[in-house]
């Protein structure tokens, strides 16, 4: 499967990851989604010899051994998408998390077990295109409509967890035309500086937004601003020369690309 930066986590409760019969269960449910590629369909069947006399037959220790890297292939809408962690396989490893919306406290890998998902191999070099991008969280609202015991959604480019609630809300408003879901699939955070700054826009647009001080000193106005201007800057693909702009307060500000190009500065005029 891809690098875990080209997809994305589903957390469980630790002992309640889906089986087998879940899947199919699920897929049976879905318009849009059927399975075009299982590995564990394949192979001989159970009893099938054994190496030696008296071994557990051959066949099943390499039905369980595919059974801990299985990696099924989902369709949904034209796109394919690997699924991988389905029970009673490993569930890999966990991912890294920073920052929580709709949760009481960071998930760790003590209390969940996570599944993931990542676009097919015919989508590579397209991850990062919105349609794979909407069709990889578009299968991800599927899974929370479908299984109850989901609890959230890990979005690995911005380190984070999202409560299945506001997944499934922010995911449907912006699959419906909506505003792109900046506090979800980017996070802020405080930098050493007083900075605010942006994770996880540099997925979609190759910087992060720097909301520089005095400016940021307010973090609830400056998350605010944060979040209107990444809506505005995934429309238009990032900065390459300054432009003035107008605060929702109306302050006069600048925002211009950093020197090395990596950030969208924000400074008040």
């Amino acid at each position: 499967m891809h690098k875990p930066s080209s997809g994305l986590y589903l957390l469980f409760p630790r002992g309640q990851r889906p089986e087998d019969n879940a899947l199919r269960d699920f897929v049976a449910e879905q318009r849009t989604v059927s399975i075009t590629h299982d590995p564990g369909g394949q192979g001989p069947h159970d009893g099938e010899g054994s190496d030696e006399a008296g071994a557990e037959p051959l066949a099943m220790r390499t039905r369980a051994t595919a059974d801990r890297h299985r990696i099924i292939e989902l369709l949904r809408e034209g796109l394919t998408f690997d699924l991988a962690g389905l029970a009673p396989g490993e569930a890999g490893d966990f991912p890294d998390v920073r920052h929580r919306f709709d949760l009481d406290e960071l998930p760790g890998p003590e209390r969940f077990e996570p599944m993931f998902i990542a676009p097919g191999q015919h989508l590579v070099g397209g991850e990062r295109s919105i349609p794979v991008v909407k069709g990889l969280i578009g299968l991800a609202r599927d899974f929370v409509h479908h299984f109850d015991m989901l609890s959230a959604v890990v979005w690995p480019h911005s380190a984070s967890a999202i409560g299945r609630r506001y997944f499934e809300s922010i995911s449907t408003a912006w699959l419906d035309g909506g505003a792109f879901p900046a506090l979800g699939l980017t996070a802020f955070r405080e930098m050493s500086d007083g900075a605010l700054q942006s994770e996880g826009l540099a997925f979609w647009i190759d910087q992060e937004l720097r909301i520089e001080p005095p400016v940021s000193h307010d973090k609830v106005a400056a998350t605010r601003l944060g979040v209107r201007l990444i809506n505005q800057l995934i429309l238009v693909g990032g900065v390459d020369q300054g432009e003035r702009i107008v605060a929702p307060d109306g302050t006069q500000l600048v925002m211009r690309p950093s020197r090395n190009g990596m950030f969208v500065q924000v400074w008040r005029e």
